[in-house]
């Protein structure tokens, strides 16, 4: 079953920021992503977060597309099957994570 795709608007200002051939790369990547976009003890693609330096990521999940160095942090919203890309970014993880914890609260 796939997952419908919904970017929170700052993810749609995240892929901007890419040259359009990275920015179709990583589109593609989303929607093969959102046949199975679970996390991996389930058996999909999502590697799940969690809380870690003072930032509570739980119940997110992040995808590293690691030839183009790009992550993208979702979360699923299983009762619409709905995977919400929250952030796009080609950073270190920190970096990321903290992008992420600001735009949750």
């Amino acid at each position: 079953m796939s997952y419908t795709i919904d970017y929170s608007d700052e993810a749609k200002q995240d892929l901007k920021g890419f040259n359009k051939s990275q920015e179709n790369q990583i589109i593609k990547s989303i929607r093969k992503v959102a046949q199975n976009p679970l996390p991996q003890n389930e058996g999909g693609y999502g590697k799940p977060l969690g809380n870690k330096r003072g930032r509570n990521l739980t119940g997110y999940l992040k995808i590293k597309f690691k030839k183009l160095g790009v992550r993208v942090v979702y979360r699923l919203i299983r009762t619409e099957t709905t995977m919400q890309i929250i952030v796009i970014a080609a950073r270190s993880d920190d970096e990321v994570y903290d992008i992420t914890a600001k735009r949750i609260k």
